[in-house]
């Protein structure tokens, strides 16, 4: 029996969520499986993926086979890392400490790597904020001066219209005197 470890979609149209199970290969992709390890969604940035990794890294000894997605996400948690250095025991290359050394290593690398991207995504959402708040501000100040030129030009007349009348009255008036 071929043993896969593969994804099992779940949720709504267009907002997939996934769960990570090991399953017979011959079975449908959403019909039965042997176990679930995780789960996987990638609606969020970065995408969040929660994995048993004692139970997949069991698995994978026992020679169940990822496909290529899921070998993006066991290498991304450090599954398929600690499989590598595992066998490198097996092989007489390195030591149990060794291994423990080398992949805390790896996982404090992986993380700070992780936070480095949230804090870069979010720095990056606060100045798209800022950026567009100023663009705001700056049209509604330049439709607020529109809007005043446009009054201004409406009083201007009224107020003209006032002064000539009474010079309008005058003349006539000095007319008549010299006629």
């Amino acid at each position: 029996m071929a043993v896969k470890i593969r994804l099992q979609r779940h949720g709504k149209k267009d907002r997939a969520f996934f769960h990570v199970v090991v399953a017979d290969g011959r079975a449908p992709r959403d019909g039965k499986f042997i176990e679930k390890l995780g789960t996987y969604n990638p609606n969020t940035n970065p995408a969040t993926i929660d994995i048993n990794f004692d139970s997949t890294l069991n698995w994978l000894m026992k020679g169940a086979q990822p496909t290529e997605t899921c070998r993006a996400i066991l290498s991304y948690k450090g599954v398929l890392m600690k499989k590598h250095l595992i066998e490198g025991i097996s092989k007489g290359a390195l030591t149990m400490e060794q291994v423990e050394q080398k992949f805390a290593q790896w996982l404090q690398d992986k993380d700070s790597k992780i936070n480095n991207k949230k804090e870069n995504l979010s720095d990056a959402d606060k100045k798209k904020l800022a950026a567009k708040l100023k663009a705001e501000t700056a049209a509604k100040e330049a439709k607020a001066a529109k809007v005043a030129a446009k009054t201004a030009v409406v009083e201007e007349p009224a107020s003209e219209e006032v002064t000539e009348t009474p010079e309008n009255t005058e003349t006539p008036a000095s007319e008549e005197n010299a006629g």
